[in-house]
């Protein structure tokens, strides 16, 4: 059931640094992509149908942490508790940003809230690549220093904002698309790159010691196992309804 557990996690983390990573990184480059208000809009818009599925795949994988690998919920809090304050702090800046924007129709209200949008985006991809480089470099240092990574890791933040350029490459319109394509990526191509790191991250760690005892490991397993189905149906439904370039500006 161990094996099984880690697998799930795997997944759940991989799906979403490739799914959010999208609209973080489009989020770090608004400015770049969008040159006013109409098309800052548009490039919102362009991600608006995903990001709340996406971020589904960081409460699961959150949840199989805590009810499989208790131990290392505890390691990672401890050892990188500032980057989870910087994380938190980003997610609720980014989120406050989008889900205001649209509520007072003013130049200077949009004009914070994207600012908050982009800082937030920013603050989520420094520390998801802090934590990342942590582990990385705990994996090639074998299982010490969790925290010695977390200067060698900013530079993992370019690739959510490559990550990005791939996304808002197929979703936005022509012209604005064009932006991005000044950037050379492909999607699937930056999606992968996200998934290695991730696996390379996590292949340092000692599951066998941060794993729970009972039935908490073969019920957690067993049961993110029979969601992981219904969720990417889900996911992949949504994605199919809005596969094509974004016309119009969203809700958000």
């Amino acid at each position: 059931m161990e094996f099984l557990a880690v697998v799930m996690l795997a997944v759940f983390t991989a799906g979403y640094l490739v799914l959010a990573g999208a609209d973080i990184g489009v989020g770090m480059l608004l400015p770049w992509l969008g040159r006013d208000q109409d098309e800052r809009r548009l490039v919102i818009a362009s991600f608006a149908p995903f990001f709340l599925g996406n971020e589904v795949w960081l409460v699961s994988a959150a949840g199989i942490v805590a009810g499989a690998f208790p131990g290392l919920e505890h390691t990672l809090i401890e050892g990188l508790y500032p980057l989870v304050v910087m994380l938190l702090a980003g997610w609720v800046m980014r989120d406050m940003g989008l889900w205001l924007r649209g509520r007072v129709d003013a130049p200077r209200w949009r004009g914070w809230c994207d600012g908050a949008i982009v800082a937030g985006s920013w603050a989520l991809a420094l520390a998801w690549a802090s934590v990342l480089g942590s582990l990385l470099v705990s994996a090639m240092s074998g299982g010490t220093g969790l925290n010695a990574g977390t200067v060698l890791g900013l530079p993992l933040a370019a690739l959510f904002a490559w990550h990005g350029a791939g996304f808002a490459r197929w979703r936005l319109p022509e012209d604005l698309a064009a932006r991005a394509a000044r950037v050379p990526v492909r999607y699937a191509v930056s999606g992968a790159v996200l998934v290695a790191v991730a696996v390379a991250a996590g292949s340092g760690l000692s599951w066998s010691d941060a794993a729970a005892e009972g039935s908490a490991l073969s019920m957690t397993a067993v049961t993110t196992a029979a969601v992981l189905p219904l969720l990417m149906a889900a996911q992949g439904l949504v994605w199919w309804t809005f596969r094509g370039r974004v016309e119009s500006p969203s809700y958000l």
